[in-house]
């Protein structure tokens, strides 16, 4: 269990470092009159700052290597 949440922690480290970052689309409506709508979208970006990519893959490789060790 222990190898397999370094791995995914490795996978999600690296993507962070890689993408920096999502950005999504959102539809706000400013008004409404009967039927009719006025709308806009809105782009917004969530970064991913590089420490924590780094700090991910860091704590990922501690987590798999201590789950490869067996306890004697």
């Amino acid at each position: 269990m222990i190898k397999m949440t370094g791995l995914v922690l490795i996978i999600l480290g690296t993507l962070a470092l890689v993408y920096q970052g999502f950005t999504y689309t959102q539809t706000k409506q400013d008004a409404k009159i009967g039927d009719m709508t006025i709308q806009h979208e809105e782009t917004k970006t969530v970064p991913f700052p590089p420490i924590l990519g780094a700090v991910s893959i860091v704590a990922g490789v501690v987590a798999f290597t201590v789950g490869n060790r067996r306890l004697d």
